[in-house]
């Protein structure tokens, strides 16, 4: 028996999650933790029968305490924390969205729990503070993220220090093709209207912008130990081949699969070994008959070149640059601000940093860090774009 918490369980990956291991007799879910979405978390608890369930949200913990159900309830970060270290867990499942992820996955890292990690911003700002973390503990973090998965998967059996470069693919998002006058006036939308993937709102406006893959490249750099000169982007439209190793003769490995989050969810819970997925759909690659590979357009979607830039600077850079995307999403998605001022008001943030840099950040002056960027973009840049 496996005795798992999942954190973020009502979110994309959480749902995905009890999917896959809801019928298995060897996984026991012993922790659920939510942001507010109280009603599923009560179905979750009557089907999975936890110890401990976390609301984040204080007044929300306080009205799922009215459901009378027998399960101990927390709240706030502390009560991430205490999921996450329970002396009954074995693993935790990090899904929650934002930089809330990081203080939990350091305490179950601490605490000699094995992390599966589907939170970007835990490496993106504290990466330099995970990786050696877990190295000591004798951990590794496996990921969930497609795009990662993918990459673990292609490095299996190899010699890490035979990599050439390792190749990211990304869909291209809504947008993929369009230039930067064209994107003028997209709404949301039209920004939420991703090809192949059905995600979270804030995860599809960074498609849209590409975002999401400088903050992908940030961290494969900290998972595989890798410069970010020798991570390449590619677009790879149908989403089929979920990322890449090339290695040193020229051999390239990759993952394919359909556009399905239960496939590195599967593997993260049960690699080296493989689990049965019940569907009758499958990748039939005749059927399928092309593979196209593209260039991204750097200059249209600028915010991959930032977070390229953001990777490769390091220290409280990327801290920022995540930080003011998370703010500027958020104006988008109030019509606050348009579509390619996104990546407008990422570059002024950067650019406000760039002579406070932090080399290598502790937690608390990630924290504050965060602080400060969101505070900038909020004082500043609303005035500048407004």
């Amino acid at each position: 028996m496996r005795n798992i918490v999942i954190l973020g369980s009502t979110g994309s990956i959480g749902t995905q999650a009890i999917d896959v291991i809801k019928d298995d007799p060897d996984f026991h879910v012993v922790g659920l933790a939510a942001y507010g979405s109280i009603e599923l978390l009560r179905d979750q608890v009557k089907l999975l029968h936890p110890e401990a369930v976390c609301v984040y949200d204080k007044a929300k913990a306080e009205a799922f305490r009215t459901y009378g159900l027998p399960v101990r309830v927390l709240s706030g970060m502390d009560g991430l924390i205490e999921l996450a270290t329970m002396h009954s867990c074995e693993e935790v499942i990090v899904s929650v969205v934002g930089m809330i992820g990081i203080q939990p996955t350091i305490a179950a890292l601490k605490a000699h729990k094995m992390v599966a990690l589907a939170n970007k911003e835990t490496l993106v700002c504290a990466g330099h503070i995970i990786m050696p973390l877990a190295k000591a503990q004798g951990i590794e973090i496996k990921p969930i993220d497609s795009e990662h998965s993918a990459i673990w998967q292609s490095l299996n059996g190899e010699c890490h220090n035979r990599i050439e470069r390792i190749l990211l693919t990304a869909s291209g998002g809504p947008f993929r093709g369009k230039k930067r006058e064209e994107l003028r006036g997209k709404t949301k939308e039209d920004a939420l209207k991703h090809p192949n993937w059905s995600m979270g709102r804030k995860i599809t406006i960074d498609s849209a912008t590409m975002v999401n893959k400088g903050l992908e490249v940030i961290e494969a750099k900290w998972l595989f130990d890798v410069p970010v000169d020798k991570i390449k982007v590619v677009v790879q439209p149908q989403s089929i081949v979920h990322s890449a190793v090339q290695y040193v003769d020229g051999s390239i490995k990759a993952q394919l699969g359909l556009p399905d989050m239960r496939i590195p969810i599967e593997y993260a819970l049960y690699a080296p070994d493989r689990h049965p997925l019940l569907k009758d759909e499958r990748l039939d690659l005749a059927k399928l008959g092309t593979l196209t590979f593209e260039e991204p357009d750097l200059e249209t979607f600028k915010g991959l070149k930032l977070g390229i830039q953001a990777g490769a600077t390091g220290g409280s850079m990327p801290t920022v640059y995540n930080a003011a995307n998370e703010e500027a999403v958020a104006m988008f998605l109030e019509d606050r601000i348009d579509f390619l001022e996104i990546a407008d008001v990422i570059e002024e943030a950067m650019d406000a940093h760039a002579s406070d840099i932090i080399p290598s950040p502790t937690l608390e002056e990630i924290l504050e860090t965060e602080c400060w960027a969101r505070s900038y973009v909020r004082e500043h840049s609303v005035l500048t774009h407004r």
